[in-house]
């Protein structure tokens, strides 16, 4: 039995949720996600609640019917509070800002990098050595962050680059004579 996969999903107020076939389609405050599962489990909505179960005993069965709660829970949270990523950036002349949609960071290039902020993604720099990244879509806003955080990863030696907010770095000593 999957300790995930029996526990229903609450449908708070204000989202409402519906299911046609294996489609689930979650409508909230922030907007509209769905998510279609496979023909492994069957999704019912019982009163202010999700139910997802397994449709037979097999072992992908089981597996789908952990991750497909899990996504269902994923959607209504996504609906109602959203998810947020934080980037901090440390370096001397390190720094980044919006304009419009584009995130111009200067990284210690020669040049100032122009990062697209994609549609559904919000991006806010409340300091110019912090960035703060919300959207609907779980995967989509841990996407942007890693691929804001490649431009310049962290270095061991001196800490400098673009890290996750509460991120440890494992530093490491530099070169003894």
């Amino acid at each position: 039995m999957s300790r995930i996969g029996k526990k229903p999903v609450p449908i708070p107020g204000g989202v409402s949720a519906s299911v046609s076939g294996q489609t689930i389609e979650v409508k909230g405050p922030k907007g509209v996600r769905t998510f279609r599962a496979t023909d492994d489990v069957d999704i019912k909505v019982e009163e202010n609640t999700v139910v997802v179960k397994p449709r037979g005993t097999s072992k992908r069965a089981r597996q789908q019917w952990g991750m497909s709660r899990t996504q269902v829970e994923n959607l209504v949270t996504g609906v109602t509070t959203g998810f947020k990523k934080e980037l901090e950036i440390q370096g001397v002349g390190y720094r980044a800002q919006v304009q419009g949609k584009i995130l111009k960071l200067a990284l210690g290039y020669s040049h100032d990098v122009d990062f697209p902020i994609p549609e559904g993604i919000s991006i806010v720099c409340a300091k110019p050595t912090e960035i703060a990244i919300e959207g609907i879509d779980q995967q989509e806003v841990g996407e942007v962050a890693a691929k804001i955080r490649d431009w310049r990863r962290p270095e061991p030696y001196k800490g400098k680059g673009i890290r996750y907010k509460g991120e440890f770095i494992f530093r490491k000593d530099g070169k003894k004579k």
